[in-house]
């Protein structure tokens, strides 16, 4: 991909994060997410209430040229507006780069991914917020997930793709892909199923189980086993960092939502790089 192209993508992408942040931080749990009543009208500060000019809404740049405060009220600003933003444009520019955009199909299968990324970073970011996952977003991935395998199918063939490379030939992966994402959504919900019933609902919660079956038809099997992985690896650390800083305790509680989303950029960016690390530690090739 040419740098120009990287460049447009990533600042559509920091653009569309802008919108993004409105969805977040007005959505109350309650109306649905998309809502026009909830999401319409003039941006504002949060702090004072007064309606931003067209520059103090571009994104990115306006919270970094005012240092991150109201231009009116100084208050300071959401930190999440950049962050989200950032992230947003890094989507639109890096699921392209890593799958490519040579053919129509491949152009759709990059559309895709990047909408997925785009949906797991407005649940993380509602997640961390309000504590749960819009259903919304659930059916969404599921959604995202039928067509992955659809068009998928009709590029690469029936076979099986995976984000771990040659490496998933270990685990059995080279079947049809329809069927791989069909185990991935049925083993990964009936995991947290298993996880929710142990802890009578006090490790996990209905939402992650509603999560964690679209992400199992969009990543397929064996790869949502380590989307997990990489999950609860991030989870537990920052539990336990947490914990020697005093800011929790064993009794308490982090959204799990965000550490789906990072376990999937894990497994979709370096899956393979890791795998392949992992195996030359042990003298594998």
């Amino acid at each position: 991909m040419d740098p120009l192209t990287l460049v447009t993508l990533f600042i559509f992408g920091i653009a569309i994060g802008s919108f993004l942040n409105v969805v977040i931080l007005r959505y109350d749990g309650e109306h649905f997410l998309l809502d026009a009543k909830m999401i319409g009208g003039r941006s504002h500060c949060m702090h004072c209430r007064q309606t931003l000019r067209w520059f103090e809404l571009v994104p990115l740049f306006s919270f970094l040229l005012q240092g991150g405060r109201c231009r009116r009220c100084k208050a300071r600003l959401n930190i999440q507006y950049p962050i989200v933003e950032l992230l947003s444009g890094s989507v639109f520019a890096f699921v392209p780069l890593v799958l490519g955009t040579g053919a129509a199909p491949l152009i759709a299968i990059a559309a895709l991914w990047v909408a997925v990324f785009e949906a797991l970073l407005v649940m993380a970011a509602i997640d961390i917020r309000l504590g749960i996952i819009p259903d919304e977003i659930n059916i969404f991935l599921g959604v995202i997930g039928v067509f992955l395998a659809i068009v998928s199918v009709g590029y690469f063939g029936p076979a099986n793709q995976s984000f771990l490379g040659p490496y998933a030939a270990i685990f059995g992966a080279q079947g049809s892909a329809i069927l791989a994402r069909a185990v991935g959504a049925v083993g990964a919900g009936a995991f947290f199923a298993l996880l929710i019933a142990a802890t009578r609902g006090r490790g996990m919660g209905m939402g992650d189980l509603k999560l964690a079956i679209p992400l199992g038809l969009v990543f397929g099997w064996p790869d949502i086993v380590f989307v997990l992985v990489f999950a609860f690896v991030a989870g537990a650390a920052v539990g336990v960092l947490a914990i020697v800083r005093g800011k929790n305790s064993m009794k308490g509680t982090l959204p799990f939502g965000p550490f789906l989303a990072l376990g999937a950029a894990t497994l979709f960016f370096w899956g393979a790089p890791i795998f392949s690390w992992y195996f030359s530690l042990l003298g594998i090739r």
